[in-house]
């Protein structure tokens, strides 16, 4: 009896978009919740600072009005007092940052699984096989991405504890759920806008580095320095394309749970009262410091997601 010949479109196309690198769904989830834990013990101080820098609506001129911004009440405390002021929210911080990488970072795969099945020829014949399988990888991001906005309360809850916490006004997380309702999903569409493009610069950003730079066909087989500087170039990306937006979410998110000012009104003081430059209020500290914790963050997970992979 003659051998079995494949079906066509059955055997993988090594370098393309229908070769999707495969990784068991434990490594998956453990290898991105380690990475959102490890951040967040690292980071949550930087991305403190980032989000006040954001959120404040003047013009610093001086450093005393840098060190108000920053610590607020406490600006004129001990430093070791003013460092814990950045630690507000913390129980939403590492509830919203941990579920949010594991997601993003876990779940970005499951979604590049499904269009490398089911498009992976299509993403081949319209970009060709190598820069079809970058773009994959992007539209994956920006498709999870989008989904993101279902974590939007806990972000919501981080962001007010960070930058106005005068919101909460003694009351509990479970009193505000009930209070707010929906209106905790307040700026959905902005911030869909915003993760949209962000996380396609992220993913593809890190896949064209892999792709061009280094010339892998199995990107799983990164090694360590390879996905540091991927992710360099990912994070980077996708801090650069999504500050605007980013501004304007925060803003939304910042605001005093009564205050129902929508992003298109923020969006048109901010270009009467303080000019375009507004839009990227806070893209330099967050390139300093909040591009590290991404850099970080999303290096860590694609260096434990196939070393994760071997063990489970």
């Amino acid at each position: 009896m003659a051998p079995a010949i494949p079906q066509q479109g059955k055997v993988p196309v090594v370098g393309s978009a229908q070769n999707a690198e495969k990784e068991s769904t434990a490594a998956r989830l453990v290898g991105a919740g380690t990475a959102g834990i490890t951040e967040l013990i690292v980071f949550h101080p930087v991305d403190t600072i980032a989000k006040r820098l954001m959120s404040n609506q003047g013009r610093v001129t001086s450093s005393a009005q840098l060190n108000s911004v920053i610590f607020k009440n406490a600006a004129n405390e001990p430093a070791f007092r003013r460092f814990f002021t950045l630690f507000p929210g913390l129980g939403y911080a590492a509830a919203y940052k941990v579920l949010q990488r594991v997601y993003k970072y876990g779940g970005q795969p499951f979604v590049r699984d499904y269009l490398a099945k089911n498009h992976g020829s299509t993403f081949d014949s319209t970009f060709g096989k190598s820069t079809g399988k970058t773009m994959m990888h992007a539209t994956a991001g920006s498709l999870i991405g989008i989904g993101e906005i279902v974590l939007l309360p806990l972000d919501v809850l981080k962001i007010k504890r960070q930058t106005n916490p005068e919101a909460f006004r003694g009351r509990g997380i479970l009193r505000i759920i009930g209070d707010e309702g929906f209106g905790l999903y307040r700026g959905w569409g902005w911030t869909a806008a915003r993760n949209a493009p962000g996380s396609f610069a992220l993913f593809g950003g890190s896949a064209a580095a892999k792709q061009y730079l280094f010339q892998l066909q199995d990107y799983n087989k990164a090694s360590w320095f390879q996905n540091f500087v991927a992710s360099i170039a990912g994070s980077s990306a996708s801090l650069v394309v999504s500050a605007p937006l980013d501004v304007v979410k925060t803003r939304i998110q910042n605001r005093n749970f009564e205050i129902k000012e929508s992003g298109t009104k923020i969006v048109a003081n901010m270009m009467r009262q303080e000019g375009p430059s507004a839009f990227f209020k806070g893209l330099v500290p967050k390139l300093l410091m909040t591009g590290p914790k991404l850099t970080f963050s999303f290096w860590l997970a694609q260096t434990l997601i196939p070393a994760f992979n071997k063990v489970f």
